[in-house]
């Protein structure tokens, strides 16, 4: 039994740093697609927001995966927080899968966990854990099977220090003993010089 989680970035909000600019949302869908066919999983374990989750569970859809979605809130307040706060048209998106999610058991359910005792936060962290936890769970009812434990982390590539929650995902993943796959959200930027020195690689061919 093969059980993925995943987190990842959300939609950047307009005017801050490029992480998950929206025009990449298409190539990131289709990574993921790649990626959930291929490792063919029995399961995804993640949450809704825009962004990563969002087109994780578009894929997983059109791949018949079941899922768990995870919401720190009610579906109702985690749409207004999370979901349609930022650019592109992701409440409609929101509204279908978590509808496939409430279908039965064979498609999916909703899990929404008991909201800690700090603020916002600490419930973003608390339901990052939940994706984890729900994940292991998962697993662990494939009694007399093998089962493999996936986390997919859907970034640039890099920390934005303390706070991060993709970063704080994909530790907790690696110490769990998950095994790591990334989706990169940027195109990678040519090192200083390459462009160079591949025409001059081309000239001596």
């Amino acid at each position: 039994m093969i059980v993925v989680a995943l987190a990842g970035r959300r939609i950047d909000a307009e005017g801050a740093p490029p992480r998950f600019p929206l025009d990449q949302a298409p190539h990131v869908k289709r990574r993921l697609t790649t990626l959930l066919r291929a490792l063919q999983p029995d399961a995804l374990v993640c949450s809704a927001a825009c962004g990563a989750d969002l087109l994780a569970l578009e894929a997983a859809a059109a791949l018949k995966i079941p899922v768990t979605v995870v919401l720190p809130f009610a579906p109702e307040q985690f749409r207004e927080t999370s979901v349609i706060d930022r650019p592109g048209n992701w409440g409609r998106r929101y509204d279908a899968v978590m509808k496939r999610a409430t279908n039965g058991a064979t498609a999916g359910r909703i899990h929404v966990i008991e909201p800690p005792a700090g603020g916002d936060d600490d419930a973003y962290q608390a339901a990052t854990d939940a994706i984890l936890d729900d994940a292991q769970k998962l697993a662990g009812e494939a009694a007399g099977e093998e089962s493999e434990l996936v986390a997919v982390v859907v970034w640039e590539g890099a920390s934005r220090g303390e706070g991060d929650l993709t970063e704080y995902f994909r530790q907790s993943a690696l110490e769990r003993g998950f095994t790591e796959k990334v989706v990169l959200t940027r195109r990678r930027e040519p090192a200083p010089g390459a462009a160079s020195r591949q025409s001059h690689a081309r000239r001596k061919k």
